[in-house]
């Protein structure tokens, strides 16, 4: 689906972080399902259509990111991008969901389920499954890029020159070899780019930093939740693949894990159809 279709099927919606771009699709219990960074809810539009036909799928995008309001000079993490995934569900009225996490995602899944069993959270989770993240962040190995942004002097520099070819080139190492990644690269420059957005990768990068600081915490509630978890993991993946895969597999031995060994960073984007069927 392209991107302005995608746009044109959803909503933005006034929350108390800002006004953000919501899609909804399907109908039946509730799916959540979070995005990555640098991209949008335009991630999950190949493996959509497939699990709409089960659940009613609420797509949000982060705040700073896609479709959804961008501010300048805001101090982007992930507990307000919690906050936000809390708001939507309150504004849909949802109270039960299964969640679906990528990449940035997962960091904000991590940090809802320790809200869960602190008795935080008012949405009950009734199944968390993760693809490709930073679910350990000492075993992370971000793109020479992404530390780049990270710098207080290169960061803001890079996000000032960033086009749609360096962000092609910057993505590449990240997909599997030989998958062409041409079209979707393209996507996600849109979904940054769309209101300047790109000017601020630098702020949005800062997630990293966030994992650091609260990796007891989220660590922690993936490994001691009660909430049945799952993974659909690309092991071709150079920042968070095979290396993350085993650290996974020795902390969580009992949890479902589909390995798509010929998949990299994206599988939603490399092989929606098999993350649809892992899902479902």
């Amino acid at each position: 689906m392209e991107m302005a279709e995608w746009w044109a099927g959803g909503e933005r919606v006034a929350l108390p972080q800002g006004t953000v771009f919501v899609r909804r699709l399907g109908s039946g219990p509730a799916m959540t399902l979070l995005h990555g960074f640098p991209s949008s809810s335009h991630d999950w539009a190949k493996v959509a259509p497939a699990l709409a036909s089960s659940y009613g799928l609420l797509l949000p995008d982060f705040l700073g990111f896609g479709a959804s309001d961008k501010p300048a000079d805001h101090v982007y993490s992930i507990h307000e991008q919690a906050d936000l995934v809390e708001a939507v569900w309150a504004h849909a009225g949802v109270t039960a969901t299964r969640l679906v996490a990528h990449d940035y995602g997962v960091s904000v899944a991590q940090e809802l389920l320790a809200r869960q069993a602190a008795g935080d959270l008012a949405v009950t989770l009734e199944r968390v499954d993760f693809l490709n993240g930073g679910l350990y962040p000492e075993l992370h190995r971000p793109e020479p890029v992404q530390t780049a942004l990270l710098d207080p002097d290169q960061g803001p520099q890079i996000s000032a020159i960033i086009d749609e070819n360096l962000m092609a080139g910057a993505l590449a190492p990240t997909f599997a070899p030989g998958y062409d990644a041409a079209a979707d690269s393209a996507a996600i420059w849109r979904s940054l780019e769309r209101d300047d957005g790109h000017r601020n990768a630098h702020l949005l990068i800062r997630y990293i930093e966030d994992r650091r600081e609260h990796a007891a915490r989220w660590t922690g509630a993936l490994e001691s939740t009660e909430v049945p978890v799952g993974f659909v993991w690309g092991m071709l993946d150079p920042v968070s693949g095979a290396h993350m895969a085993e650290r996974i597999r020795e902390r969580l031995p009992a949890a479902p894990f589909e390995a798509l060994e010929d998949v990299g960073h994206w599988p939603p984007l490399e092989a929606p159809a098999r993350v649809a069927a892992a899902l479902l």
